[in-house]
């Protein structure tokens, strides 16, 4: 008999294919030993009404509504809990993340998998350069959950933290090249040349809930740091060209040099919170997301992440399977990211020619 996972941020850019995910047959063929409860907003956005389709049932609400998050955990087996910091920003996040929590535990959902992001202000050493917000709200909550017992032979709720990455798809938004007059694609960041970024890609999130839920013993009160692969600029750029035959450069830029590059950098990061009421810029945001990467300072076992999941996705592999051109999404629907979809996102200036290292 299948049971039900109750899911908050279903229809974004990593809760889509987790749902597709979750309610797939199992490798066997077999019927999935799942069912999906999905809190929207919006029931009639078309990525809601798509998992509709696939047999998820659509219940309205935000997550910052403690009686619609009652009713949909209300009979569920598991929840999965993707809460957005785009929205409403990283304190508003935490807070909710305690109150969803605290629902969890008083309807008795027995497994809860909270979508994480490290902790990089402490991973950090404080250091207030990498006060990345959207891993604030959720690296807080994570520690939190971290700090809880986990009874496996009880009949408490038990957590996992599901602590994901930068997505391989933002090599078709934030990351995606500057197409020079001649073709050539030029990948360029604030990094240095040893500075590598972890990235995961959608196929292996939504393979890491899924063996999340199906292996609740080995799972429960664990936390799962998943990524594909790192990989530095240079090595994107080749990947590329190996894939492609397109010539591509990469072009390493400080951090005022990048900023220089983008229009609309001054609105605020959370749509929720406007900087005169606290909120920080899209721009104070990135400048410490950007040295995260740079610095280096996130570290992943492969060696572990290769032996639970051996088909984990490789840069060249996504870039085939995706007939990846480097060429920027021409219509809004194509974009990544939900908020971006919805008209919320910012806009690259173009990039001048560039003295970089081709291959």
């Amino acid at each position: 008999m299948s049971k039900t996972i109750a899911v908050i941020g279903g229809t974004g850019a990593q809760g889509f294919p987790i749902v597709k995910r979750l309610l797939a047959p199992s490798p066997d063929g077999s019927p999935s030993p799942w069912k999906i409860r999905l809190l929207t907003r919006d029931p009639n956005h078309h990525r809601a009404k798509k998992l509709e389709a696939l047999g998820a049932e659509l219940f309205q609400g935000s997550f910052l509504d403690r009686e619609a998050v009652g009713k949909l955990f209300d009979g569920a087996y598991g929840a999965f809990v993707n809460t957005d910091t785009h929205t409403v920003g990283a304190s508003a996040e935490t807070t909710a993340a305690f109150v969803i929590w605290e629902l969890a535990n008083w309807y008795k959902v027995r497994h809860f998998v909270w979508s994480n992001l490290e902790y990089t202000l402490r991973t950090g050493g404080y250091n207030p350069r990498y006060n990345v917000q959207n891993h604030l709200g959720k690296g807080r909550f994570g520690a939190f959950l971290a700090a809880q017992p986990a009874p496996v032979d009880g009949e408490g709720t038990v957590w996992t933290n599901f602590t994901a990455n930068v997505y391989m798809e933002m090599l078709n938004l934030l990351m995606v090249p500057e197409v020079q007059p001649d073709g050539t694609r030029v990948f360029f960041g604030p990094m240095n040349e040893d500075s590598a970024i972890w990235l995961v890609s959608q196929d292996d999130m939504a393979w890491w809930a899924r063996y999340i839920f199906d292996n609740f013993e080995l799972t429960a009160g664990q936390e799962l740091k998943i990524v594909s692969g790192q990989w530095t600029l240079r090595e994107i750029a080749e990947t590329f060209t190996k894939v492609t035959g397109i010539p591509a450069t990469y072009r390493l830029l400080t951090m005022d040099e990048y900023f220089s590059l983008w229009n609309g950098k001054e609105v605020p990061f959370a749509t929720g919170v406007p900087i005169e009421q606290g909120g920080l810029s899209w721009e104070d945001h990135f400048r410490c997301w950007w040295a995260v990467r740079r610095d280096n300072v996130l570290k992943r076992d492969m060696e572990w992440i290769r032996s639970v999941h051996p088909g984990a996705t490789t840069l060249e592999q996504w870039m085939r399977d995706n007939k990846y051109d480097g060429a920027l999404p021409q219509q809004v629907k194509q974009w990544l990211l939900k908020g971006n979809e919805d008209h919320l996102g910012i806009r690259r200036k173009k990039l001048a020619t560039l003295d970089a290292r081709s291959f």
